[in-house]
């Protein structure tokens, strides 16, 4: 059997076909594509026409190739991100991006009717103003008349596969984003919402990673050449790549590095205590039916804003080239890089630069330069959150394993287990499809929840750094 991953991240997709033969896993990746940020209006959108035009486009492809092969479907995006459908079931609009300036002052406001305390206590989540209930609670105040036309709410990847199928859920490690789901009930919370003015009724029925949400509408089966199920995954990217992870004790955290960097550790149940709440950690659904507390930090947007802002002045950018670079680099200057101003600056090289000058450092010069300071910066964030981990969790981190695309970058490796103190396991680099289709593999009975993938090819490479 064949299985379909279709993985949307913050900066491009892809559509990967995935089989699995004597348990080892072979991928083959059918379709990329960029994802975009569209500024319309005083708005910041993401392209959704676009995106799923290019998920039919990949759909396609793999149906030609692969035929009546193709068991399931399975659809992972980033986080906290909607669209809003009418009674009629039409989208309303392009989903906005969080990095929307919408949700600016919007904790303060939010803290007024529901103190943070009794906040954390009840969905248990990271305070960020780009989390959904914040989202939500903005067009409240705006009196946004695209919310009160609303019929149902549907986070990035609820809504490719209403698209595909015509069904409405809401899969729950993508919910788990949202700072509206009760931790522990796993229902969306009743204060939260009405303490918010919020409308519980927008909201769909939590499903579980494994579950069938349905088959491609008529239309499309017959548009694409093909039918498959659509299952619901570990719908949000990082809760994917987590399940990818194969770990042998539990003296191990994980980080998942792209364009933010999440860093964690695998718990039985929520933990909501005063002292996890002061370190800003959140409580999110894994694919497993644990609880991954993390922590969202500013990840490699900080270079991939680095790289638009040169490329946009005419400046030759290779990303291996500037690693090398850095290699070379005298740099020791670092940033704080949960420093608000980085989050989406003008110039991220002017905001690095003033940020370097008011703290008396050495200022950047050259591309090797920039790439040293991010990765050296993003190494000493990872020590802090690991000794937050340990102290939270009760217990010691020993291995640290990087998944995701920056796992290509060996010199934030080697940094981050230096800085660390542990043994650094670098891959895979497509953990998240790994992932996606693992689960997808279980929920047809092909793979044994205890029967680990063996991986084989490119992208499935492991590296391991000692400190």
């Amino acid at each position: 059997m064949y299985y379909i991953a279709a993985d949307f991240g913050a900066g491009s997709g892809r559509v990967i076909v995935g089989k699995l033969e004597n348990g080892e896993l072979n991928i083959d990746e059918i379709h990329r594509f960029p994802n975009r940020q569209i500024n319309l209006g005083g708005r910041v959108y993401w392209d959704f026409l676009s995106l799923y035009e290019e998920l039919k486009t990949g759909l396609k492809k793999a149906f030609t190739k692969y035929g009546s092969q193709i068991k399931s479907i399975g659809i992972d995006t980033w986080g906290v991100d909607y669209g809003l459908l009418d009674k009629k079931g039409r989208l309303l609009s392009n989903p906005v991006c969080y990095r929307d300036s919408r949700t600016q002052g919007m904790l303060e406001k939010a803290f007024e009717c529901l103190p943070k305390e009794k906040f954390f206590s009840l969905a248990g989540n990271q305070f960020m103003e780009i989390n959904t209930v914040f989202q939500l609670y903005s067009t409240v105040l705006e009196g946004d008349e695209l919310l009160k036309n609303a019929e149902k709410l549907l986070f990035m990847p609820d809504l490719f596969a209403y698209f595909l199928t015509g069904k409405t859920v809401n899969e729950y490690t993508i919910s788990s984003t949202s700072q509206m789901l009760n931790s522990l009930s796993r229902e969306w919370d009743d204060t939260i919402f009405k303490s918010l003015s919020l409308p519980k009724k927008i909201m769909q029925e939590v499903v579980y990673p494994g579950t069938k949400i349905g088959d491609l509408t008529e239309l499309l089966q017959k548009e694409l050449g093909g039918n498959a199920d659509v299952v619901a995954v570990g719908s949000h990217d990082t809760a994917s790549a987590l399940a990818a992870i194969t770990a042998d004790d539990d003296e191990w955290a994980f980080i998942s590095s792209g364009t933010w960097s999440l860093m964690g550790m695998v718990t039985p149940t929520p933990l909501q205590m005063p002292e996890v709440l002061a370190s800003d950690f959140t409580n999110e659904g894994a694919v497993s039916g644990e609880i991954r507390l993390l922590k969202n930090i500013t990840g490699l947007w900080l270079i991939q804003s680095l790289v638009k802002e040169w490329s946009e002045q005419g400046q030759d950018c290779d990303y291996s080239q500037m690693v090398i670079d850095a290699e070379k680099s005298s740099c020791e200057s670092m940033i704080d890089v949960s420093d608000s101003r980085f989050t989406a600056p003008q110039s991220m090289a002017k905001a690095i630069c003033d940020y370097c000058a008011e703290t008396k450092q050495d200022l950047p010069e050259t591309q090797g330069d920039y790439m040293r300071l991010v990765c050296q910066s993003l190494a000493a964030e990872y020590a802090k959150v690991k000794q937050e981990l340990e102290q939270s969790v009760g217990r010691k981190i020993k291995t640290i394993y990087i998944v995701g695309g920056g796992s290509q970058n060996g010199l934030l490796n080697k940094m981050t287990a230096q800085k660390t103190g542990c043994k650094v396991i670098a891959g895979p680099v497509e953990a998240t499809a790994i992932g996606n289709i693992k689960v997808q593999a279980q929920a047809s009975g092909e793979l044994s929840k205890d029967n680990p993938l063996r991986l084989k090819g490119k992208g499935m490479e492991l590296k391991t750094f000692l400190p």
